[in-house]
């Protein structure tokens, strides 16, 4: 026969399991030591995408003590981080296939070392295999006079088919540049696009000449569009482009000669903004014209 338990030693006992259960169960959400960070951006035509972890200094000190130099880092925190390129891309002048890698790098006081690895699994350094990287390359490490309190990626000075890959932590940034396929994707978009035309498109020629114009290509090419847009349908921007071409080719007088054109059609549409802007530009090459002259 079973003992009966008092009173007061059940109602501990109830207690204890409630407050066990209530333990067991219990959940506090806190923040990441290192949140995951995601950047997603254009470079070019092609698309970039880097997703790591991003732990913060905390009063420590960071390269040459928690990271130590010549050692390999996963570059961030957790599970190692990872780049994506959605078409080929260039490196620091290294040619890299689309995909997606594992970026580790090797810290050093005055220069670091870039590595792309194609094994995406791993969680950091763990297991890491050299014999799986796709390329090894070297970096001046440089002073920052900020003190980035977090670890950062960043994508900085853009250019139509470029821009710099940084790595920012406390006081030291890295960086290298980062060139996408441009130029071959765009040129046979128009020749493609002029090819499938139906009827003779007065704005394709306008952006193709733009381009070139823009890009410092041949400009003998532009010329041609730009004449063959305006033959269509003469606007006061297309022929303002032309007057511009000229320009670049220091066909002075003839450039004058367009940019008064686009300010009669200007006129005609009461767009002032493109009046006062090909005045601007014929007194400059007036004064070229006469500095030469003198």
């Amino acid at each position: 026969m079973y003992k009966r338990l008092s009173p007061s030693v059940f109602a501990f006992l109830f207690s204890l399991s409630f407050l066990l259960s209530h333990f067991s169960f219990a959940q506090v959400t806190l923040p990441p030591v290192s949140p995951r960070a995601k950047l997603t951006q254009k470079v070019g035509l092609t698309e970039v995408t880097i997703d790591y972890s991003r732990p913060s200094l905390q009063g420590r000190k960071i390269f040459g003590d928690l990271v130590p130099y010549g050692s390999l880092w996963r570059t961030g925190a957790n599970e190692s981080t990872k780049i994506t390129f959605v078409d080929n891309v260039t490196l620091e002048g290294n040619r890299v296939p689309a995909g997606t890698y594992a970026l580790y790098t090797i810290p050093g006081e005055n220069q670091w070392t870039i590595i792309l690895h194609k094994d995406i699994t791993l969680w950091g350094i763990d297991k890491y295999d050299q014999s799986k990287d796709l390329l090894r390359f070297n970096v001046p490490a440089q002073k920052n006079p900020n003190n980035v309190e977090a670890f950062t990626i960043d994508l900085t000075n853009y250019t139509q088919n470029s821009a710099d890959l940084e790595l920012l932590w406390a006081k030291t940034a890295v960086k290298f540049r980062l060139e996408t396929e441009v130029d071959e994707r765009v040129m046979a978009e128009i020749e493609q696009r002029m090819k499938d035309q139906k009827e003779p498109d007065y704005s394709l020629y306008y952006l193709a000449a733009g381009y070139l114009y823009n890009n410092d290509k041949d400009l003998n090419q532009a010329l041609q569009w730009i004449n063959k847009s305006i033959s269509i349908d003469p606007k006061y921007w297309t022929v303002h482009l032309k007057a511009k071409i000229l320009a670049k080719q220091k066909k002075y007088d003839q450039a004058i000669a367009a940019a008064n054109e686009s300010i009669f059609h200007a006129k005609k549409a009461r767009n002032e903004d493109y009046v006062k802007l090909n005045q601007r530009y014929i007194a400059q090459w007036k004064k070229i014209t006469k500095d030469k002259a003198v």
